[in-house]
């Protein structure tokens, strides 16, 4: 049993005022292997007094400073690998592979990407040439407090933290309960790399630590990822106090597959969508597809969802692993029982456990043909390996259906017709769109509309969340 009770404030690692234990569940074996104290209201105090300490002082270091701390962040980060996907996997249930590759590289990249993007951010500059005594000056916020979530646990604290160290805010770290021990392991990336004493705390705990973030006066800034519905409750607890919120949250990402998209289109769309075990806030979990093509699509899905593999997470190989939760696995199936109830058509997967598992909270690769926008399959966020698959006739009516729904992350196009591709895209209401297959560029922003969220995440952008633009007039010109 790891025991790591301590919370980082002011530099160093120490008790919280009242102890309040949490186990950390396996979700591969559902035995707690680990245990962390939730801090209290209290401690997060001492957290957000010790950032708002030496805020004047950080807040003032001159960029270069903050960049070269940085890199020497991404130098630990690359020390510590093994350790970080070990308890990614461990934690989340993420199969070793994809913790070492893509769940440590997210994580990685971000560092990387903000690094070459900071020289990008003016940070002051002239209103404009007729007006030079007018100067506009990008500036810290102040403290904030940044709230992440289990699903890609390396990736939303670097988004995060980086971004706030490089904007010269201070700030308090509030992870996931699920996964603390992979925010513990970076906490110490940061302290080895020399971050100065209050400039970065840690404070474990459930959503009552993060309410105490949430409602603290001497916090500007919320940045939270997560669900839509926490989102909602955060934005009202933070109106009391009028302080600035940036909101990652849920996504219903629609795949429009039309007729002369290519031939592995439905095969890349369904692996896409339960990568990560369906876990991802921006997966395509609605499949459109024409009717011409809506046939084979639905054979295909199938064989691709009977194809997966499921299996342990300590495990090496391209399978997919368990839900994070108990609490997961149980919406999930919920949903899937919605959909046979609400008459889905059910092609693959189902209810229950993979044959040959009998603990850990593992799903069945699942498929529904012919779902209707009115069921909850169709509606909900799932965030498990669970398609939805929709017929349509025209492009407009493609467009229309995508659309249909309170998210607004991120959308995807399959066609080889350029111009429909542009068309298309520009209809979508959704942050993102990517078209056949093509990823985004590393600094690209990151984030959603409608209920999916009002930020953006990554790149000069991501920087610039955390400043406040201010204008001054008079400015004497040197």
């Amino acid at each position: 049993m790891i025991e790591k009770r301590d919370l980082y404030i002011d530099g160093r690692w120490s008790a919280p005022l009242v102890r309040c234990d949490m186990p950390v569940i396996d979700p591969t074996t559902e035995l707690p292997f680990a245990v962390v104290t939730r801090a209290g209201a209290d401690d997060a105090d001492a957290a957000v007094r010790a950032a708002r300490r030496v805020f004047p002082v950080w807040s003032q270091t001159p960029p270069a400073l903050r960049r070269d701390l940085v890199v020497r962040i991404l130098e630990e980060f690359d020390k510590r690998q093994i350790d970080l996907a070990t308890m990614i996997s461990r934690e989340m249930g993420a199969p070793i592979d994809l913790a070492m590759t893509r769940q440590f590289r997210g994580g990685r990249k971000h560092i990387e990407q903000f690094i070459a993007a900071f020289d990008d951010v003016e940070f002051e500059r002239k209103l404009a040439p007729d007006t030079p005594q007018d100067l506009i000056l990008k500036q810290p916020i102040g403290v904030v407090g940044l709230i992440t979530p289990w699903n890609w646990t390396l990736n939303q604290i670097a988004l995060k933290c980086i971004a706030a160290l490089l904007a010269g805010c201070t700030m308090v770290l509030k992870p996931s309960e699920i996964t603390p021990q992979t925010a513990m392991i970076w906490t110490e990336i940061l302290h080895d790399a020399g971050v100065p004493a209050g400039v970065f705390n840690l404070v474990n705990g459930d959503a009552t630590t993060g309410a105490a973030l949430v409602e603290h006066p001497d916090v500007d800034l919320i940045s939270f990822t997560g669900s839509t519905r926490a989102g909602i409750e955060i934005t009202k607890s933070a109106a009391e106090t009028v302080k600035r919120v940036v909101l990652e949250m849920g996504g219903k990402g629609a795949n429009l597959i039309f007729a002369d998209a290519d031939e592995n289109a439905v095969r890349d769309g369904v692996e896409d969508c339960f990568a990560n075990s369906g876990q991802s806030c921006n997966a395509p979990t609605r499949m459109f597809v024409a009717r011409s093509r809506y046939r084979e699509a639905v054979d295909q899905a199938r064989a691709v969802a009977v194809a997966t593999k499921v299996g342990a997470s300590h495990m090496s190989g391209d399978h997919i692993g368990p839900v994070a939760s108990k609490e997961q696995f149980d919406k999930v199936q919920s949903l899937i029982q919605s959909g046979i109830d609400q008459g889905a058509r059910l092609i693959a997967g189902g209810l229950g456990r993979p044959d040959g598992f009998s603990t850990g909270y593992y799903v069945r690769p699942t498929v529904f043909a012919d779902v209707t926008p009115d069921m909850d399959i169709a509606r909900r966020e799932i965030f498990g390996p669970v398609l939805c698959m929709v017929p349509f006739d025209t492009e407009d009516e493609a467009i229309a259906m995508a659309n249909d729904t309170r998210f607004g992350l991120t959308n995807y196009i399959q066609t080889a017709d350029t111009d429909r591709q542009i068309r298309v895209a520009r209809q979508l209401r959704s942050g993102m769109v990517e078209i056949n297959g093509v990823a985004r560029g590393p600094a690209a922003p990151f984030g959603g509309m409608r209920q999916s969220g009002n930020g953006r995440e990554g790149g000069v952008w991501g920087i610039e969340e955390f400043l406040e633009v201010r204008s001054i007039s008079g400015w004497t010109v040197v």
